[in-house]
């Protein structure tokens, strides 16, 4: 029987600027809609909108009960059997409608221990934007109006935002707690 393999990935909010991005470490076995909610965790997502994986012109996505997307059912395929080899790259899609897309590269290949408890978060930079904020191009605007108290749209934004918005927060410690959860901590409206 083959040892087991963890998987070091790193995942970035594609033209982030500054970068958002998280090094995740998980089992090689990890289903992708397992790997769908790990990214929501890491990244501070609340899972309200629809997603798909990308690798080699493929998508692959949870069943599509419309037919409206042209996807693969991703309900039974591992991550390993789709990154195969260190650098393999695919692209994680959210929210269609605002287009949140974000690199995820296999780092490295590690073996497994006994006593390693995953997944867990190693490393990361920057919060995650708000949801529904229009795409990364909506979140750069609104990072220049919140750090303007005197542009006219800073009271409207800041009350949509519910309080101040703290772009650079991140804690690796408090995202590996909540992916070591039962339920990774994500609140799950489609799985």
């Amino acid at each position: 029987m083959p040892s087991k393999k963890i998987y070091q990935l790193k995942i970035s909010l594609l033209n982030s600027k500054p970068s958002i991005w998280r090094r995740i470490q998980l089992d090689s076995d990890t289903l992708l809609p397992d790997l769908h909610k790990i990214i929501q965790t890491s990244m501070g997502l609340t899972n309200s909108h629809l997603h798909q994986f990308i690798h080699n012109g493929k998508t692959y996505a949870a069943p599509d009960t419309w037919g409206d997307l042209n996807s693969r059912d991703y309900q039974k395929i591992k991550i390993d059997k789709i990154l195969l080899h260190e650098k393999d790259k695919m692209i994680y899609e959210y929210d269609f409608g605002d287009g949140w897309r974000h690199e995820i590269i296999l780092e490295k290949t590690l073996e497994k221990a006994d006593k390693d408890k995953l997944p867990l978060c190693i490393a990361g930079k920057n919060a995650c934007p708000p949801e529904d904020c229009g795409g990364i191009w909506g979140y750069m605007n609104l990072l220049e109006i919140m750090r303007d108290p005197k542009h006219e749209e800073y009271k409207e934004m800041k009350d949509w935002l519910g309080g101040d918005l703290e772009p650079s927060e991140f804690d690796k410690e408090e995202v590996t707690e909540m992916l070591q959860s039962d339920d990774y901590g994500v609140i799950t409206f489609f799985d």
